[in-house]
């Protein structure tokens, strides 16, 4: 049997049996291979939503099913198809007609006793409205009045009509239109302006993109315009409902069909509209939600320089460059300020101040923001330190002010103001990008669009799911983590992660994993979730794999077979070619074929980061500003940001420039990401200026 997803049904019973037991979804992954059937994270957080929406859907149902039931209206064909209803949609257009509202139009003639006669002129059985109005027309009530009073009613039944709302979904979906235009009075507003592009806009709802619906609804929520969801009257829309609610000819069916365009455009089309806008806008911001997630977790996973002595600078123009000197764990040795730009302009004071404080701290590597004077500050920093060896990276600075006023930045320098913070956080970002990047906000970071405007608590979810992956990918060092980063560590959390750090403080570094059963309130399940991902760097390469503790009895089945010790399997390529893998499968264990390779591939290259290791890039020195620029000018560049559409590329002049997803390469891409990663070094050139505007167009394709 295949669910939903195309998972079999054995994979996803797994997969809920391992949750429902405490494992998390980078255990799974990474250790439970042979349970699941080598499922992958995205897979697994897929059967676990998939699984989360199925208890939430029935949840619904029964409230549907316990409200109508109160009313007294549950009759056995509607309680089975409410039973039957697959989706929500389906569910909300069952229990339309039940749900509690403002009295409305058809409520209010309803009172007045008009329900009978609108139920015989619906039927339209009796073409002649006289005969119908003898038996049924209130006193004192005008004919027209009373005809009112039915049609209210009518409209109302057509509007509540299952199999008419979904004909109408249909036609939506096949020739509908997204119009736009500015709100009443709002068009001169200068904020406006900024949504200029879409005053006269119309696009068929089948064609809608997604980063254009987010656009616009930011428009719709500022006020500043008016959105409106139409499909061809007369052609497509009229045809339709005189066919789905008119059965013959005479004044019955014209007060039927008078009463059909009423609920159209009073009540199913504005219902409809919002109900498609809510759903069209929820896929838009899951699909922002997911851009974000993607460059986030590529920034979490950049390359770190690694422990290297880094001196870390602050750019600044009236206020100075506020400058840090790290040791290779991060710990701060020094900080001072130097003035080189305007109104100061000791240019050459800080040239010496810089190499006489590298010298001293023995520095490696120097660190720049690439805020305000970022551009400046680094050409300073080149011409004093490149003379010596040190290379000079321009550091992404959004969220270093988020940090440094936090309550974490005071916790961790208690002494130092924020200047002093945030110059630390852009050091820690070089040396570590992952470990530094944890403790700020990921909204704060700079890497998405709309991510102010999307669903938070669906945002916050998503984004914890990417921290959680991105920390267990890399693996932590047991020895040196903050309290902060081991919080992210499956198994783990807030509370033990600073139990880690207290046991650690008080009785020296771990020596093995094993001595984490040691600290308080860390139990087996912790354990068994947590070490795999843990890396201890000491006398034990093993310790320093992700090789699970777990399978230690593994690695002593591998040296018996090759008679040797297990420290010569150790970036042993000879011998470790030579295991055979097969004889060392236990099915009775769960070691089957991709846990040993999984051990292989650990054991040939121990402590390995996957992120690789930082690279310095330098922009054109002769370009800072956007009049610099000129059409087909050619520059290095960094990516700052992937979108749907295309990737933002800095190239160093205060505004980034786009590169539309079709020049980016000369294939096809679905998504930039096939080709681009954020961070990293491209040559771009320059296609189009729009100065007023700032907007810079650029390609990729040479």
């Amino acid at each position: 049997m295949q669910s939903v997803s195309g998972i079999n049904e054995w994979q996803r019973k797994a997969v809920l049996k391992l949750l429902s037991e405490g494992s998390t979804v980078p255990f799974i992954a990474r250790y439970r291979k042979e349970a699941t059937g080598h499922l992958d994270e995205v897979q697994i957080i897929a059967i676990k939503e998939e699984a989360e929406a199925q208890e939430q859907l029935e949840k619904r149902r029964a409230f549907v099913l316990d409200s109508v039931r109160e009313q007294g209206k549950l009759s056995p064909e509607l309680e089975q198809a409410i039973l039957k209803a697959h989706s929500l949609q389906e569910l909300e257009d069952l229990y339309l007609p039940y749900k509690a509202r403002r009295k409305t139009r058809a409520d209010l003639a309803r009172e007045k006793g008009l329900e009978p006669l609108a139920q015989d002129i619906f039927k339209q059985k009796i073409p002649h409205i006289s005969q119908l109005l003898k038996a049924h027309q209130p006193v004192g009530m005008s004919r027209e009045e009373t005809l009112q009073g039915a049609r209210d009613i009518i409209a109302e039944w057509i509007s509540e009509d299952v199999p008419l709302r979904n004909k109408t979904r249909e036609l939506w979906s096949h020739q509908g239109s997204l119009w736009v235009k500015p709100a009443r009075g709002k068009k001169e507003h200068a904020d406006a302006q900024k949504f200029r592009d879409y005053f006269d806009y119309q696009e068929p709802l089948k064609r809608v993109q997604h980063h254009r619906l987010m656009a616009v609804s930011r428009g719709a929520d500022l006020g500043f315009l008016s959105l409106k969801i139409e499909a061809p009257w007369e052609e497509r829309t009229w045809p339709m409902l005189k066919r789905h609610c008119l059965k013959g000819y005479g004044d019955s069916s014209d007060q039927v069909a008078q009463a059909a365009e009423d609920a159209y455009k009073r009540l199913l089309q504005p219902s409809l509209e919002n109900e498609w806008l809510a759903e069209a806008r929820a896929k838009a911001e899951e699909d922002a939600i997911g851009v974000f997630a993607l460059n986030v977790r590529q920034l979490l996973l950049a390359a770190p320089l690694g422990e290297k002595a880094v001196l870390a600078v602050d750019p600044g123009f009236l206020t100075g460059c506020k400058v840090v000197a790290l040791d290779p764990a991060g710990s701060l040795l020094f900080h001072g300020v130097i003035y080189p730009h305007e109104p100061q302009r000791q240019w050459e004071a800080a040239m010496a101040d810089l190499k006489r404080w590298s010298q001293q701290h023995g520095i490696q590597a120097v660190a720049v923001g690439n805020g305000t004077a970022g551009r400046e500050t680094e050409d300073l920093c080149r011409d004093a330190l490149e003379p010596l060896g040190i290379e000079v990276y321009s550091v992404n600075e959004s969220g270093a002010s988020v940090y440094s006023a936090s309550a974490l930045a005071r916790e961790e320098f208690p002494n130092e103001d924020v200047t002093v913070r945030g110059a630390v956080s852009i050091g820690r970002r070089l040396q570590d990008p992952l470990s530094e990047l944890v403790k700020i906000d990921p909204k704060s970071i700079g890497v998405g669009q709309y991510q102010h405007d999307v669903n938070q608590t669906l945002l916050k979810k998503r984004l914890d799911q990417v921290l959680e992956s991105a920390v267990n990918a890399v693996g932590v060092n047991l020895n040196t983590a903050s309290k902060h980063v081991l919080a992210q560590v499956s198994g783990l959390g807030p509370a033990l992660a600073e139990n880690i750090v207290a046991y650690r403080n008080q009785n020296g570094p771990f020596v093995k994993r094993s001595q984490l059963m040691d600290v308080p309130r860390l139990g087996a399940k912790a354990f068994e979730q947590s070490a795999g991902f843990l890396r201890i760097r000491g006398n034990d390469p093993i310790e320093n794999t992700g090789i699970h503790p777990e399978r230690y009895s593994v690695l002593k089945h591998m040296a018996a077979q090759l008679n040797c010790k297990v420290s010569d399997l150790i970036a042993n390529e000879t011998a470790l070619k030579q295991l055979d893998l097969s004889a060392l499968v236990d099915e009775a264990q769960g070691i089957g074929l991709p846990t040993l390779k999984d051990i292989v591939a650990e054991l040939l290259k121990p402590g390995l980061d996957m992120r690789g290791q930082a690279e310095a890039s330098a922009f054109d020195r002769k370009v800072r500003k956007i009049e610099d620029l000129d059409s087909g000018m050619e520059l290095h560049g960094v990516v700052t940001n992937l979108t749907n559409f295309g990737a933002f590329v800095d190239i160093g002049v205060k505004q980034d420039g786009l590169v539309h997803i079709s020049q980016i390469s000369h294939e096809f891409l679905k998504h930039p990401s096939e080709k681009l990663s954020l961070g990293q070094a491209v040559r771009v050139r320059v296609t189009e200026l729009d100065i007023p505007r700032r907007r810079i167009g650029l390609t990729m394709k040479f």
